[in-house]
């Protein structure tokens, strides 16, 4: 039996809402790639016009390349574990999956099977995220994750302390996801579901905001993530590069949010933020 095997570059900025949108067109196995993905479906049951409009839309948008041939049947899952590596992050935190055994025992373990979701701690922003959690104090501290993915950062939060955690996601498949590795990591204080900042309500204020999601969603909802906010809250984002950085710190100043902190690894960047104190 064949695959239709379609191979996409592009930026990360795009990458899961292209990925999302091909699901929704009938390919149904993704690996992540270092200049994009790899997306696989049984021979021609996919919806060509769909696809079309996909790669229509996203080349009007963004650089990206499509190449689209065809491979025998292979175990995709065998593939995909023997690619997939446990993360340790700061020899502190180690993150896995379910088929990984580790001897050494670290002071905090995430058990992370991300399906087509995203949140590993391969991705350096990730990796960002989960690294400067370490050094912040979330014990008995309310916690929001804005675009949660495999809620990866919600589960570092509860196995930190926190009181409880908000998180949610506009794909369906990342909530689906989310829950299942909350469920396997037992972190019972955390709260998912379905839909966007902007169209979703919370009672009350948070202590920790987390939003590992782009640049462009950062910036749009910036004045939300303010709203949120506790007045002695802090606010940690990535997803965004370096060279952003100016970008993200003209607009939290539009809020009076000022930097706290800063952390980069391999051209990605994170930004701690706080409320600035008006005299």
């Amino acid at each position: 039996m064949y695959y239709s095997r379609l191979q996409v570059s592009c930026d990360h900025d795009f990458l899961e809402l292209i990925m999302a949108e091909m699901g929704e067109a009938g390919f149904d196995s993704f690996l992540e790639t270092e200049n994009g993905f790899e997306a696989y479906v049984e021979m021609e049951k996919y919806d060509k016009v769909q696809l079309q409009a996909i790669k229509d839309k996203y080349s009007r948008l963004t650089q990206v390349q499509f190449f689209h041939d065809r491979i025998e049947k292979q175990n995709w899952n065998e593939i995909w574990e023997r690619n997939y590596q446990p993360i340790i992050v700061e020899d502190t935190c180690v993150i896995r999956a379910d088929f990984h055994k580790i001897e050494k025992v670290y002071p905090y373990e995430l058990i992370i099977t991300p399906k087509m979701s995203f949140g590993t701690g391969h991705h350096e922003t990730t990796y960002l995220m989960i690294k400067n959690q370490l050094q912040i104090n979330h014990q008995h501290k309310r916690v929001m994750d804005a675009g949660c993915g495999t809620a990866i950062l919600s589960i570092m939060a509860s196995k930190l302390g926190a009181k409880a955690v908000e998180a949610f996601d506009i794909d369906e498949w990342s909530v689906s996801n989310g829950k299942e590795n909350i469920e396997v990591n037992g972190c019972l204080n955390i709260h998912q579901q379905l839909g966007k900042l902007g169209e979703l309500t919370f009672a009350g204020k948070f202590d920790i905001i987390l939003a590992n999601i782009n640049k462009n969603v950062l910036l749009d909802e910036m004045n939300l993530y303010k709203e949120y906010l506790d007045d002695d809250g802090l606010l940690l984002i990535s997803g965004f590069y370096t060279h952003d950085i100016p970008d993200l710190l003209r607009q939290a100043d539009l809020y009076n949010l000022r930097e706290a902190g800063r952390d980069e690894r391999e051209q990605w960047a994170a930004l701690k933020l706080t409320h600035t104190t008006i005299k």
